[in-house]
């Protein structure tokens, strides 16, 4: 079983990452739970997407001790790092995250959001290519499976950017 908790600020599209992840997981066969959260602020409060995948059936629908975080912003990381397992996996964006507590393990620095703009020309796009950094450095979802669940979620006329961000965050790491 994997838990994932996707954090960063409100507009990030962090909630719709999560929902990707969950049904690229369901499409890869394994069992599939997302969950969401975020400030009363409608953008630039906290917010977080969390995802459980288990090749079994899932008993408790939420998640404690993330073994994978990804921190979009400083303040997603000041607020839920301490929960990430000890030996669990950090993913930072490190176009916003700047200082990191040396007690992590596995910290992969991604300027996500930096190659959403340079390689998709818009900032939007770092919630899939945040998405892409995750399928590379876990085995939790397929390449294929993502990249389908990304493209039945996003709007008509952008699947092409989309496909290019999942890429993208896929060949950062």
């Amino acid at each position: 079983m994997m838990e994932v908790r996707l954090s960063g600020s409100g507009g990030q599209g962090l909630i719709l990452a999560g929902i990707i992840l969950a049904e690229a997981a369901i499409a890869d066969g394994k069992e599939a739970i997302q969950s969401q959260s975020y400030g009363p602020e409608a953008r630039g409060g906290s917010s977080k997407s969390e995802v459980i995948i288990s090749d079994a059936r899932i008993h408790y629908p939420k998640v404690a001790t993330p073994d994978l975080l990804l921190a979009m912003t400083q303040e997603a990381l000041n607020k839920y790092g301490p929960d990430l397992k000890e030996d669990g996996l950090l993913i930072i964006d490190s176009t916003f995250v700047r200082d990191v507590p040396a007690h992590y393990k596995q910290v992969h620095a991604v300027p996500i959001t930096q190659l959403a703009k340079d390689k998709c020309g818009r900032e939007l796009f770092a919630n899939i290519v945040a998405l892409g950094t995750i399928a590379k450095l876990t085995d939790t979802v397929g390449l294929t499976a993502l990249e389908q669940a990304v493209l039945a979620r996003v709007p008509k006329g952008t699947e092409e950017m989309n496909r290019l961000a999942l890429q993208t965050g896929y060949q950062a790491v």
